[in-house]
């Protein structure tokens, strides 16, 4: 198997960071494409960070367990599959599923904290950075976590203002400068979609 080309894609909470890797994962098949995501490798909620008002703080790098995360990843790079249990983000209502990657020419790596980790990082090939003002990712937020994980409105706001942003600014803002693609998500990324799908079909041949 020839070495995959491997794509890193980061953003703020918010950003479109989701929406935009689902419609990617839409277009191409499972044997073409591979998306594997830092948030199936937080940490348990134990050995999180806990602020000074006893609120667990999961916007941290060392939230992740990195280590686990790169490991997966060379797995897939060189051909093996990897099976991983779903992290529901304490959502006592949802099931957790076992997840399967699956080797593929092209492997996305998605996650906040992606370009922060210096051995990830040295393993991507192409990086690309989603963006958004920020009135727009907390309204994104507060939709996210109200509906999939069930945070009560109070919750949502505090770790936005004393985690998320705090994070954004010191550990994501700053690589945004570094990146191949910055795809602008204040109304739509449609067109930022469209080049990187033809990227993609001229990638895989």
């Amino acid at each position: 198997m020839n070495k995959p080309f491997i794509i890193g894609i980061t953003g703020g909470s918010g950003s479109g960071k989701t929406t935009f890797i689902e419609a990617l994962k839409n277009t191409f098949s499972r044997e073409q494409l591979c998306v594997i995501s830092q948030d199936d490798y937080y940490r348990p909620k134990d050995e999180q960070f806990v602020d000074k008002k006893g609120i667990t703080n999961f916007d941290l790098p060392k939230s992740i367990d990195k280590k686990a995360f790169e490991k997966d990843i060379k797995k897939l790079m060189k051909g093996k599959k990897v099976k991983k249990q779903e992290y529901t983000f304490n959502n006592k209502a949802k099931k957790p599923k076992t997840l399967v990657f699956r080797p593929a020419p092209v492997i996305i790596v998605e996650g906040l904290f992606i370009y922060h980790y210096k051995k990830i990082d040295a393993l991507l090939d192409l990086r690309v950075f989603l963006h958004a003002k920020e009135n727009l990712k907390v309204i994104r937020r507060i939709k996210r976590d109200r509906v999939e994980r069930n945070y009560p409105l109070d919750d949502v706001l505090y770790r936005y203002e004393n985690h998320v942003m705090p994070t954004f600014e010191k550990y994501i803002r700053p690589y945004m400068d570094k990146c191949d693609v910055v795809i602008n998500n204040n109304t739509q990324f449609d067109m930022g979609l469209q080049v990187m799908k033809g990227f993609l079909r001229d990638k895989l041949g």
